[in-house]
């Protein structure tokens, strides 16, 4: 590898090692144990047939064992099933290909996939993120899909308007085929809103501003409890005290928040970048520096979780925990917060419509794509275009656990949450009302995290003011995009 290659890589792997550290049923299982005991008893009571079938399990092990082995990575092990499916099912009609999924937690499969990048051990295929492929793409361990694409006449207009265009960078190469998308929506404790006089319609008309939180303030007061049990909308709120938050931080903000505070700005006429591959950012937009100065004051007064607190034990496990009422998360995290490790029914809600007039959630898609390491690019790209399609995408859909890239896919999705009881309107009205915003596309991301990150925990423990230091920090990232 190239000096200037490996030296890219090198810097990329302590980045995002910086930014990760911030940052089947069993009734089936029956049925499936109890047809393989008849299977046995049949087969078993016929010797012939018995070893008819063992030979029948050596032509397929060796079949395996001749297959070219495709080494596919992904980080979220909700979605490992399903994908081990889709893996099988693309085995079956390619018998010369079979695919190994191998699942890391997030922080250690970046670490995990920069640091195979640099000593060129990579997975042949892998999940890929908006907020990392710029910088792989100038790292050149990615290789260009266009030709592909074009033999196979792929149609990328199967998928939701705006995705596949992701993934194309400034000089026209295509580095991934869209897989699924999320969107950001408020998630809510409905026990704990009964218990206020709250229900959800309340949230779904609410409004945010940064002075004083609008009619969305006002709700997150009235779920905020001291441990006197005095609401936070109550003479004598104790905010030194809090037994539960009106609203969580999901996690810390870092550079561009996706989770806790990318809607708020955005609802307050914010734009972090003009544009994918920007050279330019608005970090020192003063609707940037009133949003984060309101999330400060606001855990200052007892009303949001302390950041401290967030890094230590988890937004998401303080929602779950009942530490409190209610949240921003994403759409990929449905299945886990409506699952059975909450303890107390929970409801959806878009999220509040802000100063600008309109409601905002970041709108980011994932995609898969290929690596140079990939010792059959051909076969690799049959298991990526596989996944692509809607014969992949429909069975992630029944799974319930994302939004996959085609719109015939995320109904099946939309159903599968609704079966289980999940109204989950409240994350795909952002993508029917155009009211959605993109995850900021940049070759910069990792540098523009080791710059805003820790500002923004600064100002989120009350240390600075977010109108005194944002201006310095944002001259900061627009030197590094000018570069």
């Amino acid at each position: 590898m190239r000096g200037k290659t490996f030296m890219r890589l090198f810097a990329l792997l302590l980045a995002v090692a910086m930014v990760a550290a911030a940052c089947g049923s069993s009734d089936d299982g029956g049925t499936a144990t109890e047809n393989d005991g008849a299977d046995s008893e049949e087969t078993t009571s016929d010797d012939d047939g018995g070893e008819e079938e063992a030979m029948d399990d050596d032509d397929g092990e060796e079949a395996m064992a001749d297959a070219t082995v495709i080494d596919y990575w992904l980080w979220d092990g909700n979605q490992q099933p399903f994908y081990e499916q889709c893996a099988e099912d693309f085995h079956a009609v390619n018998p010369d290909i079979a695919v190994e999924v191998s699942q890391f937690g997030w922080g250690d499969y970046w670490d995990g996939l920069t640091a195979a990048f640099v000593t060129e051990s990579a997975p042949d295929v892998f999940t890929d993120h908006l907020a990392r492929y710029p910088e792989f793409v100038d790292s050149g361990v990615l290789v260009p899909l266009n030709d592909y694409v074009d033999a196979d006449g792929l149609d990328t207009a199967q998928y939701f308007p705006g995705l596949a265009e992701l993934w194309t960078s400034p000089d026209g190469e295509r580095y991934g085929l869209p897989k699924d998308f999320d969107t950001i929506a408020m998630v809510l404790n409905e026990t704990m809103l009964a218990d206020a006089g709250i229900t959800v319609d309340d949230f779904n008309s609410a409004e945010w501003n940064p002075t004083d939180g609008g009619t969305w303030g006002a709700l997150v007061q009235k779920l905020s409890i001291d441990t006197n049990g005095v609401r936070g909308d109550e003479d004598g709120f104790d905010a030194s005290s809090v037994a539960t938050y009106g609203f969580g931080l999901e996690g810390a903000f870092g550079a561009f928040g996706q989770t806790t505070f990318s809607s708020f700005a955005a609802s307050n006429g914010f734009t972090a970048v003009d544009g994918v591959w920007a050279d330019k950012a608005n970090y020192a937009d003063p609707a940037l520096a009133e949003t984060i100065q309101f999330f400060a004051d606001w855990i200052a007064a007892g009303y949001i979780t302390p950041i401290e607190d967030v890094e230590s034990l988890g937004g998401t496990t303080m929602f779950q925990g009942g530490q409190a009422a209610s949240q921003t998360n994403g759409s990929w995290m449905i299945s886990t917060l409506s699952g059975e490790a909450t303890e107390f029914p929970v409801v959806y809600a878009p999220t509040p419509v802000g100063p600008s007039g309109a409601r905002a959630s970041m709108f980011n898609g994932l995609a898969d794509s290929i690596t140079t390491s990939a010792e059959d690019p051909d076969a690799a790209w049959k298991w990526v275009a596989y996944m692509a399609s809607p014969a992949c995408q429909e069975l992630i859909g029944a799974g319930a656990v994302v939004f996959p890239a085609i719109p015939s896919a995320a109904a099946i999705a939309q159903d599968a949450h609704a079966a289980n009881g999940v109204d989950v309107s409240a994350f795909t009205t952002h993508v029917d009302n155009g009211t959605t915003f993109l995850f900021p596309i940049t070759d910069s991301a990792s540098r523009i995290e080791e710059i805003m990150g820790p500002i923004m925990q600064q100002i989120l423990r009350g240390e600075v003011k977010a109108a005194d230091v944002l201006p310095d920090a944002a001259a900061q990232v627009d030197e590094i995009l000018a570069r």
